[in-house]
This record gives C-alpha cells, sequence and structure tokens, in this order.
C-alpha cells in the first residue's frame, strides 16, 4: 500500500491484510452493522474502522482486535498458528533424538 506511514510490506503480505479487512468489511455489512456502531461498539474512530477494513498495515493490532470484537469474530485471531503440523513434526523429531541420546547413555 503506497502512502502509508509504518510497515513497509511485501506485496503478498498487503494482499493478505487487504483481504482480511474485505472479510472484516464483509461480515459487518452481512450482518448490516454501520461503521458508526463499529466504532462505537470498538470504541474507535470511523477513520479506524474504514482503515482496518482496507488493510492498513499502520494500524495496530489492538485496534483490528477491537473492531472484530465489535462485529463478533474476536476469538477468530486465536486460530493464528493454533495448527502447526510441521512444528509439531520437528518438536517430536527432536523429542525422539533426545529421549534415544538418554537411552543409549543409560
Amino acid at each position: 500500500m503506497e502512502g502509508h506511514r509504518g510497515a513497509v510490506l511485501l506485496p503478498q503480505q498487503e494482499k493478505i491484510l487487504e483481504q482480511a479487512g474485505y472479510q472484516i468489511r464483509m461480515v459487518r455489512q452481512r450482518r448490516k452493522i454501520s461503521v458508526n456502531l463499529v466504532a462505537e461498539r470498538a470504541g474507535v474512530s470511523r477513520r479506524s474502522v474504514w482503515a482496518v477494513e482496507r488493510g492498513n498495515p499502520s494500524v495496530s493490532i489492538g485496534i483490528y482486535l477491537k473492531v472484530l470484537h465489535a462485529v463478533g469474530f474476536d476469538k477468530d485471531l486465536l486460530k493464528i498458528c493454533a495448527d502447526d503440523p510441521l512444528g509439531r513434526l520437528l518438536q517430536d523429531e527432536r523429542d525422539n533424538k533426545y529421549a534415544k541420546e538418554e537411552d543409549e547413555q543409560r
């Protein structure tokens, strides 16, 4: 996103934030919740809500969370990195390696 201050992102990262903002806007519109009501519920300005809905990277994650809460999706933030099959596989391999080393030392 050109012209913004703050975080400089890779193009694919910008697209991810823009998609997230679009999805937040669609939730709000499908539920027929006005920007004014989201701003009021979130305790932020309408400008901040619009910035979230555009996927602006300079908006703090706290503001994103407040807006998500205002539309009933704040718990979805917990889904980030909740499932990490590669990380769990690597951890299991390390644990197995250490267990084998301990068995060999006994």
